[in-house]
């Protein structure tokens, strides 16, 4: 080759490769170190059809919080928690709403298991989660913008609540791939690429109190990857599924989801807990203690008006003092926790439980103390006493609150 042909090849070369990175190859793949913690907040937005007509609309997040194990071989062994809070309208004629409520805790869920650099995990069948499996799964090849591939994939629904049916059901499914270069998340750019996958399934009968007989669903994501920290930064995703029942009945599911990686600094719990003590000296009733998922400050003898869920100006006094000490630490999500004294019936404890602690949940939320996306609220019923129940004391002690800084 003529040597200034050469000069000229190589310097474009140089320069394209300098305001161009999209236009390189890349090898995507996960990487591991052990010891690292991370949680991903997910949201959905639903419309749920029932035989056609848009019956209900819900909003569910998910909180996933991971902690990596070992790591040899490229296999890393990840624990993870599952929370997952749900906000469902019942819609009447025409679409009005008849019935909300704000983010109710829904179900925990437990997983461990194994994971190597391309993707491929190895998951143990009585666990419900990670719902999605094996997505995205890589190559294990250099690739450049417009390439594509295919894996296979699997969905993993608990329907137990839906259909009755008391293990993890699976839909299989082939997922196509394709690397669209750069984009951008957050005023920050991403090595991206799509996911797609279509299903149409006829199931044979499962025991259950009802069962799908034909199942149809696609599934659209845009994933953006963080090639430095080997995962996903971010996703979107639009669904849809449609289940076909053997009572008849159809049932079909359309939204869309995003979730992102959410990172905080290590908590030392014993020295934030020192910390809030100091500072909850003066409100009444007031307490606080580190638990294994992070610190609890505990209001008891917590007032409200009887067989309601408004609370006394006294309380909210107190909720405006414990808002700004929750402010202090707004990289940690919060879970807030209903108890009752052991009176009338368990139904009627649970559900007031419950409603108090959506009380308390949605003031802090409109104080500003977190979005509402990341405070979430459930109810014990009597079940968790910390005192006597036959004593007027005891009793006092057992109607409260707990707002539980989360570590993770």
């Amino acid at each position: 080759m003529n040597p200034q042909r050469l000069f000229w090849a190589v310097a474009l070369f140089l320069v394209l490769a300098s305001i161009s990175p999209t236009l390189r190859a890349i090898e995507f793949s996960y990487k591991y170190t052990s010891g690292d913690k991370y949680r991903i907040l997910s949201t959905v937005n639903e419309d749920i059809f029932v035989e056609r007509r848009l019956t209900y609309r819900a909003e569910i997040i998910n909180r996933i919080a991971f902690e990596v194990g070992a790591v040899a071989g490229g296999r890393a062994t990840l624990s993870a928690e599952f929370q997952t809070a749900e906000k469902t309208e019942e819609l009447g004629v025409g679409g009005k709403s008849v019935s909300s409520g704000g983010f109710e805790w829904s179900r925990d869920y437990q997983a461990e298991y194994q994971q190597d650099r391309l993707g491929y995990m190895s998951v143990a069948d009585q666990y419900y989660k990670p719902m999605v499996r094996d997505v995205p799964l890589f190559p294990g090849r250099d690739l450049k913008p417009g390439d594509t591939w295919s894996a296979n994939g699997v969905e993993v629904h608990d329907f137990r609540d839906s259909f009755g049916i008391e293990t993890p059901y699976f839909i299989p499914f082939t997922a196509f791939y394709t690397y669209l270069g750069e984009r951008t998340w957050k005023d920050k750019d991403y090595h991206t690429f799509t996911v797609s996958y279509r299903v149409f399934l006829e199931p044979e009968a499962v025991r259950g109190k009802v069962y799908p007989t034909r199942i149809q669903s696609s599934s659209d994501q845009t994933v953006y990857w963080d090639t430095e920290q080997g995962q996903a930064a971010a996703y979107e995703e639009y669904f849809r599924m449609v289940f076909d029942l053997s009572d008849g009945q159809t049932w079909e599911y359309r939204g869309r989801a995003e979730a992102e990686v959410i990172e905080a600094p290590p908590m030392d719990k014993e020295d934030i807990a020192k910390e809030i003590a100091g500072e909850i000296e003066k409100i009444p009733d007031t307490s606080v203690y580190v638990r294994d998922k992070g610190i609890a400050i505990t209001l008891e003898n917590i007032q409200f008006t009887a067989n309601s869920t408004v609370m006394s100006p006294d309380e909210l006094s107190k909720l405006d003092m414990i808002a700004e000490i929750l402010m202090k630490y707004p990289d940690r999500d919060i879970m807030v926790e209903g108890h009752t004294a052991l009176a009338g019936t368990a139904m009627g404890r649970f559900q007031m439980s419950q409603e108090r602690a959506q009380a308390v949940a949605e003031y802090l939320i409109s104080k500003n103390v977190r979005p509402k996306d990341r405070i979430m609220f459930r109810g014990f019923g009597g079940e968790e006493p910390i005192a006597d129940n036959n004593t007027a004391v005891g009793m006092a002690r057992n109607r409260r609150v707990e707002i539980v800084i989360l570590e993770n």
